[in-house]
């Protein structure tokens, strides 16, 4: 397959919530549509309203109850995706999704096929949700907020080292901002032992950053220091039976 335009995945993700509708939704985690565009939207990097755009464009070509864009022809780029990718199944076009949006694809694929197989809550949806959605919204609006706005921002979701990203000045030392989403207004959130502990090394140079409400309208909340805050962290210890395989070599 080419490599497909920001605009082609866009018109894309609209084909797929025209013709699957509501099993579609179903089928990748979502509970709804707004859900489906804010998710999409941000994980591509594009206004949540285009994805929804391109799916009216779609509709009048799918038996459902939305009309779309009726009164006017479809225009000729969404009908060449039309053409190109409508004749792919449920499986087969969510698989493509899966390829076009998840930013490590093979690897968050795979991370999603294991949490299946240990009956772990696991989806598209939900993965972006907790990771690559809520990362493009931070990266999008941390400069509108003021205690944000005079520093640079580094990405440092594949370093391991107990936060998101690194904000940094020339002439202050550098902040750590973990990022979490929710898919309802509040809920539950977790910290991994690692991102306690550097949360706890930082101190007052540490941020917890929660995009809430991807069903609705995304909004955020942020907390510095989020240990010494009004937020309450219970310790929550498990016994996990792990199981090892080994071999003479």
């Amino acid at each position: 397959m080419k490599k497909l335009t920001l605009r082609e995945k866009s018109i894309l993700a609209g084909l797929y919530l025209s013709k699957f509708d509501a099993e579609g939704l179903k089928f990748l985690g979502f509970d709804n549509f707004t859900e489906a565009f804010n998710v999409i939207g941000l994980a591509l990097g594009v206004k949540p309203a285009s994805v929804k755009n391109y799916r009216d464009e779609f509709d009048p070509l799918f038996p459902n109850e939305r009309q779309g864009w009726h009164k006017r022809e479809i225009r000729p780029y969404c009908k060449n995706i039309y053409n190109s990718f409508n004749a792919l199944d449920i499986t087969n076009f969510s698989n493509l999704l899966k390829e076009i949006i998840y930013e490590n694809h093979e690897l968050d694929v795979l991370m999603e096929q294991i949490a299946k197989k240990e009956d772990k809550e696991s989806s598209f949806a939900k993965r972006l949700i907790t990771g690559q959605a809520a990362e493009h919204y931070f990266k999008e609006n941390y400069i509108k907020i003021d205690v944000f706005k005079d520093y640079q921002i580094e990405d440092t979701t594949k370093h391991g080292c107990g936060f998101d990203f690194k904000l940094y000045t020339p002439n202050s030392e550098f902040l750590g901002v973990e990022v979490k989403g929710l898919n309802n207004s509040n809920g539950n959130i977790a910290l991994t032992s690692k991102e306690y502990s550097v949360a706890q090394m930082l101190g007052g140079r540490y941020f917890l950053f929660i995009v809430k409400n991807f069903k609705e309208i995304p909004f955020h909340d942020y907390f510095q220091n989020p240990l010494n805050s009004k937020l309450k962290f219970n310790r929550i210890e498990m016994t996990i039976k792990q199981i090892s395989w080994n071999t003479v070599v």
